[in-house]
């Protein structure tokens, strides 16, 4: 998949999707945008700011959702305007689909409506690229049949049939806790679309804090190492200038000041994963 006048895939250089994980502001976010332009220029590396104008699948009515589609998408508009970087936000109803497609540059579905096909059609049938989140309740196996409703939608829009992107968050084991198989990363990888890995949510114990989720930042670094070591085609990673102070998924994000040399450290290991591949190939 060519994106950015760049090759995304397993065997194309490490690309990073970064940002809060919800719009808390214009200044927060043109802040966070800000430094992850400069670190993808020091690494040329392809960043893809990220953040949610609406999360509507939080754990407790009074949780902050966003700023909401309208100024959530300026906010979007307006990052992309002044960083040049491109931008992603999830959507969660069809009918949202067309005016965020206006604005952003990759559409995002959220895990727990991967089985959803109206908005799987409608995102496919957008033309912009699509990530694709893998429920947390489903085995990777079965992204393979999501990804053919989306391919299917495109091909009847007229739309590349290959624009899509299959993330892995992690998968439930037991109640309020997410474990990563690193398998899945290459079961995913076998249907030819290009794998995320999704590490803060798959550091994320949903719904362990009572009314909101908790979450283990410390082994957002561990899995990211394990996920590149693997050959994945991107990496998730949400971060905060304080992810104390964070309106959603603080325990889970990744401090900014610190994502510039965890960066380096991944795009170290992933030019010499990558670097092997012709010798090392997958035994089957």
């Amino acid at each position: 998949m060519m994106f950015r006048d760049r090759q995304i895939g397993q065997e194309s250089p490490l690309f990073l999707i970064a940002g809060p994980c919800v719009l808390e502001s214009l200044e927060l976010s043109l802040r966070v945008a800000e430094r992850l332009s400069q670190i993808a220029f020091r690494h040329d590396i392809l960043i893809i700011f990220k953040g949610s104008f609406d999360k509507a699948n939080r754990t407790s009515l009074t949780s902050y959702r966003g700023p909401g589609l309208d100024d959530g998408l300026e906010i979007l508009r307006l990052v992309a305007e002044k960083t040049g970087l491109p931008v992603l936000t999830d959507v969660h109803d069809p009918a949202q689909v067309k005016s965020v497609a206006e604005v952003v540059d990759i559409l995002q579905t959220p895990a727990l409506l991967a089985r959803q096909s109206d908005l799987i059609d409608a995102v496919a049938r957008s033309g912009r690229v699509v990530n694709l989140k893998k429920g947390q309740f489903m085995a990777p196996g079965d992204m393979a049949h999501v990804l053919d409703k989306a391919r299917s939608a495109a091909v009847a829009a007229g739309q590349d049939p290959n624009s899509f992107l299959l993330c892995e968050r992690g998968a439930s084991f037991g109640y309020n806790n997410l474990v990563t198989d690193l398998r899945s990363l290459s079961v995913m990888g076998d249907t030819g679309a290009p794998v995320v890995f999704d590490a803060s949510h798959s550091v994320q114990a949903p719904g362990s804090l009572g009314n909101r989720s908790g979450g283990e930042r410390r082994y957002v670094p561990l899995l990211c190492r394990g996920a590149v070591a693997a050959g994945v085609a991107g990496l998730f990673i949400e971060t905060h200038p304080d992810p104390t102070k964070a309106l959603s998924d603080g325990p889970n994000s990744w401090p900014l000041d610190l994502l510039d040399p965890l960066v380096e450290q991944l795009v170290g290991l992933d030019r010499f994963v990558k670097g092997s591949l012709a010798a090392y190939p997958s035994a089957h």
